[in-house]
């Protein structure tokens, strides 16, 4: 009934249906049938009176799915895709220092956090497709709002191009001053950056818990997992799309044309050049254009999908048996803002739920950690480039995601699992993770020998100390790190700290740098000394062959990792009353906030800088990021903070199973429950 009063007194009693049938040996068990309710407002598809025949082909879930998995996607390109690959061009842009930035990634959260739990809880009651076309369109702005800077700011001005060999002290320039006040102009840009953010929180919020709510209305329950199954591993390829694009935007300069210099000091720059920025701007620029085209197929969807209440009335409940799905019902509990307290209140009295949650946040916690610092990893474990190590953990990590969330919504439709039997199946997927992970202690490198730091420059100077008698009068610059590999096939911090005073470029436009007086003399086959020194640039290839090795178990267990976040979500949307699904998903994206993805990158930064062995220290001795690690320790960190909180997932799945009471059969609401509810005004 359009603007009716919900009253429990005026709803019809649930017509007898049979019951579905399950694989499960768990729903043999007596259920409760869920309340049927009569304010479903099932329409066509369009704008007000405006509904042709073609747009009703569209007015079905597989349609809703198809809009709402493209949003997601959006949302995963921008906000964990173009975002976080443009946080260091951001950075050098508008003189934009790490503690900086990291508000401005964190500020997503914060207006995540803060919004939740008040849209899941008003709009459960509202018009959900509505909700979804306000997301798109805050998602939109926040796009567009965040790339503004880069039209206000101006042209990108390089300057000199640094030098990188050994130079001779007359031509070495000394006029480095330090001065802890100075602020750049550009600071005023960051609070752009977080409106930005905030916004895109904002459009987030509804997206994963009025819309996941409503696909769950909109299909039977067995079905139920396989859709929610399908829009998140959709959600999942947004980042991937978003680092790929975000990648091959970042090859275009900045301001796509270069400007030429007269000047043969400030060289045209290329991408090889630490001066070089990419345009970062352009993929939000056109998210932004595509994110509100979503507006208009979001406006047309009606209130519920036709068919919403057969299914509706066709589905039994399984709502933890604990008075909380008549209270709610009876007392009409959720319409209006004084409700709130009482209903998050019904919600965290529910063992089960909060079991859940708790369970959900800990591997939020591992999996954001993880998702993180993986290129990281790979960089220093096994050696590689740092695009080569993002690309490398992007290939591996979203299709195991994928894979993960499809097999596990699949299993659970196909097999029709009862809610105890989701939580066990979540058990079993949790329990392989972590035997899976172990094996990552197999697959551990010890690090390559590098000048200064696991070793001395051919028997002179200390560790730890990448200054020696024989680059002592080079003036090199510890903020240029550029490593290189030297004939003796020991990395050198840059070619300025091997001694290196000229280099030429090969016929692959490879600079290979000469007269290295750091660099040991290898000796020819025939015993004469070769004083022709060389270093080429880039790290010195590794002796360790367990890359292939960890990629296989590290995708496997981040496919059985993946396989229970579907299921998590089904079991949520199932323990809680009817009326109360889009809350509890909200209060479990708080939790999972609070709990797990923001503390999760800052504990694997604390433990991952633990072990390092050699730090960024300027020349105003301002400590910066870490270039080398401990790898053994690294290992040995990771996989403990993994493990034990694989092992906290476990022990709270399993208490969920614990405490999880299923409603008998003959507990129906009598007629002695169904009194008048005095209307509440509006």
């Amino acid at each position: 009934m359009s603007g009716g009063i919900e009253n429990a007194a005026f709803e019809t009693p649930s017509p007898s249906l049979g019951r579905q049938r399950s694989c499960s040996p768990a729903d043999s068990g007596a259920r409760a049938r869920a309340p049927s309710y009569p304010d479903f407002e099932e329409g066509p598809c369009g704008w007000g009176g405006y509904t042709p025949e073609a747009l009703q082909l569209c007015n079905n879930p597989e349609g809703y799915l198809a809009v709402y998995s493209l949003l997601a996607t959006f949302q995963g390109i921008v906000v964990n895709g173009l975002v976080n690959i443009s946080i260091s061009t951001i950075e050098k842009r508008f003189k934009l220092n790490s503690s900086l930035t990291g508000l401005i990634s964190a500020s997503y959260d914060i207006s995540f956090c803060m919004l939740s739990l008040f849209v899941s809880f008003f709009g459960e009651r509202g018009h959900k497709p509505r909700w979804l076309a306000f997301s798109a369109f805050m998602l939109g702005l926040g796009s567009l709002v965040f790339c503004l800077p880069h039209f206000s700011a101006g042209k990108y001005h390089y300057g000199a191009k640094p030098e990188d060999t050994c130079q001779v002290p007359e031509t070495v320039s000394a006029n480095i001053t330090c001065n802890a006040s100075t602020k750049s102009l550009h600071h005023k840009y960051m609070y752009v950056f977080i409106l930005g953010q905030l916004l895109l929180g904002v459009g987030g919020t509804p997206l994963y818990t009025l819309g996941t709510a409503f696909i769950d209305d909109s299909v039977p329950k067995h079905k139920s997992s396989l859709y929610i199954g399908i829009a998140y591993a959709m959600s999942l390829l947004g980042p991937a799309i978003g680092y790929v694009v975000g990648g091959q935007l970042l090859n275009v300069y900045i301001d796509i044309e270069i400007p030429e210099r007269q000047d043969t000091t400030y060289a045209k720059v290329d991408q090889d050049d630490p001066r070089w920025l990419g345009a970062w701007w352009i993929g939000f620029l056109a998210c932004f254009f595509a994110i509100w085209l979503l507006i208009i197929p979001f406006s047309m969807f009606p209130k519920h999908l036709p068919g919403t209440a057969k299914v509706q009335a066709e589905k039994v409940s399984e709502t933890h048996d604990d008075g909380s799905e008549a209270l709610v019902r009876i007392k009409n509990i959720g319409k209006n803002f004084k409700d709130f307290p009482i209903s998050f209140l019904i919600l965290l009295r529910n063992p089960v739920l909060m079991c859940l949650i708790i369970a959900s946040s800990s591997e939020a916690l591992v999996t954001t950690g993880f998702a993180t610092f993986l290129p990281k990893f790979i960089e220093n474990q096994f050696g590689k480039m740092s695009s080569f190590s993002a690309t490398l953990g992007g290939l591996v990590l979203v299709p195991a995601a994928v894979l993960g969330q499809i097999i596990s919504g699949i299993l659970v439709s196909k097999c029709k699992m009862d809610l105890k039997s989701i939580i066990k199946f979540m058990i079993s997927t949790c329990a392989v993770a972590l035997l899976l992970n172990t094996m990552f202690l197999f697959a551990k490198c010890r690090n390559e020998p590098f000048a200064g730091v696991s070793e001395t420059y051919n028997g002179t100077g200390t560790l730890r100390n990448l200054t020696a008698p024989c680059n002592a009068n080079c003036g090199c610059l510890h903020s240029v790190y550029y490593p290189v590999c030297g004939r003796d096939q020991v990395q050198y911090f840059s070619p300025c700290f091997a001694g290196c005073k000229s280099y030429l470029v090969d016929s692959n436009m490879t600079k290979i740098y000469q007269n290295c007086s750091c660099i040991g003399k290898p000796k020819r086959e025939n015993g004469s000394e070769d004083f022709f020194f060389e270093a080429i640039p880039g790290k010195c290839p590794t002796q360790c062959r367990f890359l292939p090795l960890f990629l296989t178990i590290f995708f496997f267990a981040v496919v059985f990792t993946f396989m229970a976040v579907t299921p998590t979500t089904v079991a949520i949307l199932r323990c809680v009353p009817h009326k109360q699904r889009s809350f509890a998903l909200g209060v479990q994206l708080v939790f999972l906030r609070l709990l797990g993805t923001i503390p999760g990158p800052i504990l694997f930064g604390v433990s991952i800088d633990s072990s390092c062995t050699l730090w960024d220290i300027d020349e105003c001795e301002t400590k910066g990021a870490c270039w080398v690690y401990d790898n053994e320790r690294v290992v040995y960190l990771l996989m403990g903070m993994s493990a034990a909180c694989k092992i906290i997932t476990i022990i709270f799945v399993v208490l969920a199973v614990y405490f999880y009471k299923p409603p008998p059969l003959n507990k129906a609401l009598s007629p002695k429950h169904e009194e008048v509810v005095p209307a509440v005004t509006t």
